[in-house]
């Protein structure tokens, strides 16, 4: 029986050894589990969150250089685009865009913006939502590098601020503001124009090119006005000169470079375009300039950098220029039927596939569609491959 108990003891001590064993084992092996765990997950955090950090200021290094590479530029020649339509007068996005990125490829040549929603954009037949929707798509197409200015026609001020709001939301860098139509036909108060514009400008908190009509109409801002605009409203970046009357556009410009050296005076005159740079113009906001870039940005250049070129350079630009303002403005000022011709240049030139136009402008006649031709021809400008930008 003594056997059997000291036999019962001993394996009784031998299980409490092999247990310390086990036990001291087991606890080790589960300190070495979470050293592990711990470790792995150390490195895994160190690498998430360094590979994030990265990520972040690789993502902040980028939209900086974005915002950097974007730069605003009120001195340039601006296109003011046109719109295709389809056949059941609808905006043909595609072509439109296509357009756009052929425009595009005249950028850092002297065309570093581009005007959407202006008169040679159909503007008063378009609705709102349409005005937005092509801003959008210029945006997109363009935004990155171009600025971006969209028209604004109201005939008050708070939908005039609406619309400007809409446009900047939509991506426009500016706008130009046009005076309320009712303006042309009935007058206005003197100080209506430089609260108009200063309304705006507060209420929208975006920048301004300035629509100058002609001397001769009712809605004509005079000098005094434009250059009270110019110095207190700081949203006023450009005044687009329409006056049309030539000693009161040259006076007019002296005066305001003299009384506001830092704003952008660029001409509209499109049926006169190249004698309209001579007092120094900064640019020119005009149709036909997204027709016929191939031509008017070199031009620019030669009138831009007078002590660089010849007085002939400049006398050959025009002479080939003139062709063409002829066809499509008739030597008058742009008007519904000449923004109808300059559409149909640009199907001439392959770039759309339709002159349709809003109506009520009607469709051109066979002789107006080869007076374009001729002038096309004089200007010495071809067809474009437009499958590149398809």
């Amino acid at each position: 029986m003594q056997e059997i108990a000291d036999t019962g003891k001993c394996i009784d001590l031998q299980k409490s050894i092999w247990y310390k064993i086990i036990t001291r084992h087991t606890n080790d092996c589960i300190k070495i589990i979470k050293m592990w765990r711990a470790t792995c997950l150390k490195q895994y955090r160190d690498r998430f969150f360094v590979k994030t950090e990265t990520n972040n200021l690789l993502n902040q290094d980028k939209k900086e250089k974005l915002i950097m590479a974007k730069v605003k530029n009120f001195k340039t020649i601006f296109p003011a685009v046109s719109v295709p339509l389809n056949d059941d007068y609808s905006i043909n996005e595609p072509e439109f865009r296509a357009y756009l990125r052929w425009i595009k490829t005249f950028y850092g040549k002297g065309m570093d913006g581009l005007v959407c929603n202006g008169h040679t954009g159909e503007i008063t037949g378009l609705t709102r939502a349409e005005r937005k929707r092509v801003v959008e798509i210029c945006a997109e197409e363009c935004g990155d590098v171009m600025t971006i200015i969209s028209g604004v026609n109201c005939e008050n001020t708070e939908e005039s601020i609406e619309m400007a709001r809409e446009a900047k939301e939509a991506g426009a860098d500016g706008i130009l503001l046009m005076p309320p139509h009712m303006w042309l036909r009935f007058g206005m108060h003197p100080d209506a124009p430089f609260q108009y514009v200063k309304d705006v400008a507060e209420g929208a908190d975006i920048d301004i090119i300035i629509h100058l009509y002609p001397a001769t109409s009712k809605a004509f801002y005079p000098v005094e006005t434009l250059i009270k605009m110019c110095k207190e409203i700081d949203h006023v970046k450009c005044i687009k000169m329409g006056t049309r009357v030539t000693s009161i556009y040259e006076h007019d410009v002296r005066l305001l470079r003299q009384e506001c050296p830092d704003i952008s005076l660029i001409t509209c005159h499109d049926e006169t375009l190249c004698v309209s740079w001579f007092p120094g113009m900064d640019g020119a906001l005009i149709g036909f300039a997204g027709c016929v870039p191939e031509i008017i940005c070199p031009a620019r250049e030669v009138f831009a950098n007078p002590d660089k070129h010849t007085l002939k350079e400049a006398q050959d630009w025009s002479d080939r220029i003139y062709h063409i303002s002829q066809a499509i403005y008739g030597g008058g000022q742009p008007s519904g039927e000449a923004h109808a011709r300059l559409k149909e240049a640009l199907v001439q030139r392959g770039i759309f596939s339709s002159g349709l136009m809003r109506k009520p402008v009607l469709p051109l006649n066979q002789e107006e569609k080869d007076w374009i031709a001729k002038g096309l021809a004089g200007s010495k400008m071809e067809k474009v491959d437009m499958s590149q930008f398809k």
